[in-house]
């Protein structure tokens, strides 16, 4: 008999999450809040707090990849740095504004930074290549700066 209700309640909380996403919210935190664990759609909140996880680490990722290729660009775009620079600077202190928040919300991001700053550094330096027409291998193999030097306000590279 327990398990008809809770196959039942599973298929309820199901269809709400598919049908009506808010509601869902809603309802679950309504549950959370009146220790109504047992009403609880487990399975789809599980999911969303590992999707919601994921999602900031993307984030960062590509809040980082774009840092980093501005810093190229400035670094190493020579016969447009005079027109660009000034907005690749924006977007360079921008992008390191947006990576300040996100790691005052959420700390734990600082111990993944240096482990997604190499593989960042590829995909920017490939993005760039690829926007500005320049030969990949005209940017370093290796980056010309950290990423504390990158997501530091101070430093926006020995071309200023």
């Amino acid at each position: 008999m327990t398990t008809n209700v809770q196959s039942s309640q599973s298929k309820s909380h199901h269809s709400l999450y598919e049908e009506d996403y808010y509601q869902w919210l809603l309802a679950t935190v309504k549950q959370l809040q009146n220790s109504d664990y047992s009403e609880v759609d487990w399975e789809n909140l599980l999911e969303e707090l590992e999707s919601l996880a994921k999602a900031q680490k993307r984030e960062l990722k590509s809040r980082l990849i774009i840092l980093i290729e501005h810093l190229l660009k400035l670094a190493d775009w020579e016969n447009e740095r005079e027109y660009n620079a000034r907005g690749w600077k924006n977007t360079i202190i921008e992008q390191r504004r947006q990576i300040q928040l996100l790691l005052e919300d959420s700390p734990s991001l600082q111990a993944i930074l240096a482990d997604l700053f190499d593989s960042c550094y590829a995909r920017a330096k490939q993005d760039t290549s690829y926007k500005t027409g320049l030969a990949i291998d005209l940017f370093p193999q290796d980056p010309p700066f950290n990423f504390e030097q990158a997501l530091n306000f101070d430093y926006f590279y020995h071309h200023d």
